[in-house]
């Protein structure tokens, strides 16, 4: 089986600036891949050119097996596109523009009804069917905008900055819904927030000044660069002199009655010691983890690497 997407040597300039530079990304299942990148990285030149919107200036874009410059109609019958600003038509309603975008893929006429109901019910908005859109709220029409990308049933899903504008409710919404078309689908999801890669990726693709600073898990990003702090649960909270005093601890931060925040100097055996000096001294440790609050650290360390 071919992969469902295959970036090769992809480098695209405007004028005398390259925006993208020999990015190689490859996609073969399903699931939800994040694109990573502060603004002006070229996460959305490159999704851009995986949608066939724009001409690479170099290199070769394939989906599922068919080139996009090559074979722009057989690659674009696998994808499915939800740019950062969704290509709504205000005073359609639902059905009538899902029913305008499944002509638009070229569908059988046969078959565009029962797509229609079925990717309305999959996004959750078969009740304001005749609905206009001008009328629904922001989460509503970032559904419809879903949903005109998956009617043909594609491949390769990408959504450019899925998430932008959501209130709380309809993020955690939203994340659903993608984490849910995941499971059919292969997902390149972008995003310049660390935080919401994280809640929904399991791989995680990062880009700086057009070029791929990082590809693997998100576990393994986690782990790239471990922060040197811990969050320690403590029922007996001691004072400060007593944390300092374990060997490599550097500076304590007390967040509540209960939790503090450790620096270390990067001693893995730390732990070790701070589960000794709690048994010792009757501190009554409850919970000790890696910092992952600070991983932004991670990703403004990782965006140097570029320059």
């Amino acid at each position: 089986m071919s992969s469902i997407l295959k970036i090769e040597q992809l480098s695209h300039r405007y004028s005398s600036t390259w925006a993208v530079r020999d990015l190689n990304i490859e996609i073969s299942q399903t699931g939800i891949v994040g694109l990573l990148g502060s603004n002006g990285a070229g996460k959305s030149t490159t999704m851009n050119i995986i949608c066939g919107v724009l001409n690479q200036t170099e290199g070769k874009v394939t989906v599922d097996g068919f080139d996009i410059r090559e074979q722009p109609e057989e690659a674009k019958k696998n994808i499915g596109f939800l740019p950062q600003t969704p290509p709504l038509y205000a005073d359609f309603t639902i059905d009538e523009y899902l029913h305008y975008t499944a002509n638009l893929r070229a569908m059988d006429k046969t078959k565009i009804k029962a797509a229609v109901e079925e990717v309305k019910e999959k996004t959750g908005i078969g009740h304001f069917s005749s609905r206009l859109i001008k009328n629904l709220s922001g989460g509503y029409k970032q559904r419809v905008g879903i949903a005109q990308a998956l009617i043909h049933k594609p491949r390769l899903v990408v959504l450019d900055e899925p998430t932008n504008g959501l209130d709380p409710n309809q993020l955690i919404e939203a994340r659903k819904l993608i984490k849910e078309i995941a499971q059919e689908h292969a997902v390149l999801l972008s995003s310049h927030i660390l935080s919401e890669i994280r809640l929904v990726c399991k791989d995680v693709i990062m880009i700086e000044a057009g070029r791929v600073v990082f590809a693997d898990t998100m576990d393994a990003f986690d782990n790239y660069m471990q922060p040197n702090s811990l969050l320690v649960m403590l029922q007996n909270m001691p004072a400060e002199a007593a944390l300092l005093a374990v060997k490599g601890v550097q500076k304590v931060e007390f967040l509540t009655e209960k939790q503090v925040r450790i620096y270390f100097d990067g001693d893995p055996g730390i732990n070790e010691r701070i589960v000794a000096a709690s048994m010792e001294q009757n501190w009554r440790l409850k919970e000790i983890s890696a910092d992952k609050s600070l991983l932004d650290d991670t990703f403004k360390q990782l965006s140097t690497l570029s320059n």
